[in-house]
């Protein structure tokens, strides 16, 4: 694995985190899960500018996005009480799915 894929890795982590502190930052009325969701979203955006040095943009904002909301689901589901339906299921396999294929069959790596 290429440090590309490492720092694409690190701000999926990093994007999910900032997402899960913003539920809790109660309109940004609590400091220090505002304090996290900031850090979270803007070492993303920073670890995701070294990722698009060797691979493409569609790629990286492909596989960001979707993994981002397969893992934020899953975090809304375990720690949120937040059941996700059939219908967002089915939608969330659908971007995997997608994601796959992305990484699979494109000849843009």
């Amino acid at each position: 694995m290429s440090n590309a894929w490492i720092f694409l890795s690190v701000a999926i982590a990093a994007e999910v985190i900032g997402t899960s502190a913003l539920k809790v930052s109660e309109n940004f009325t609590r400091l220090l899960p505002t304090l996290i969701m900031a850090a979270g979203y803007g070492s993303s955006f920073y670890l995701l500018t070294f990722a698009l040095k060797s691979i493409p943009i569609g790629m990286v904002y492909a596989i960001w996005s979707g993994a981002g909301i397969a893992l934020i689901t899953l975090i809304g589901w375990m720690y949120f009480d937040e059941k996700p339906n059939l219908a967002m299921l089915a939608g969330i396999g659908l971007i995997i799915a997608g994601i796959a294929v992305i990484n699979l069959f494109s000849e843009q790596r």
